[in-house]
């Protein structure tokens, strides 16, 4: 854990992680509240928390006196969301810096194309 983070909002996106990476295919079910509050040593309040902010955004739901399980779509949305959360906090501010510093779009690219290639 993340002591710079909010508690919760570390466990959804772990949650998140594990499905992005297959180990909660869609439609499976997601360990308890208390499962998430027993391995992380946390509250039981605190990891239901993370559970319902992914309730809310419709990446898990509930089924009454069963648990919660992973959505239909869900791996889709979380990729959406995530890429504009990138766009928004990486892209936006490395063309903005590139242009106060003059790089053009090709150079700017080439940069990339570089780095990835490192």
């Amino acid at each position: 854990m993340d002591d710079s983070r909010p508690i919760f909002i570390q466990i959804a996106e772990q949650i998140e992680n594990d499905i992005l990476g297959g180990a909660l295919p869609e439609e499976s079910q997601v360990p308890s509240t208390n499962e998430y509050a027993s391995f992380y040593r946390i509250n039981p309040a605190t990891a239901g928390k993370g559970v319902n902010v992914l309730i809310d955004s419709g990446i898990l739901y509930k089924k009454r006196g069963i648990g919660m399980f992973v959505a239909n779509g869900s791996r889709a949305r979380i990729i959406a969301a995530r890429r504009a959360q990138f766009h928004a906090e990486y892209i936006t501010p490395l063309i903005t810096e590139a242009r106060n510093l003059d790089i053009s779009p090709e150079e700017l690219t080439d940069m990339i194309r570089k780095e990835g290639n490192s």
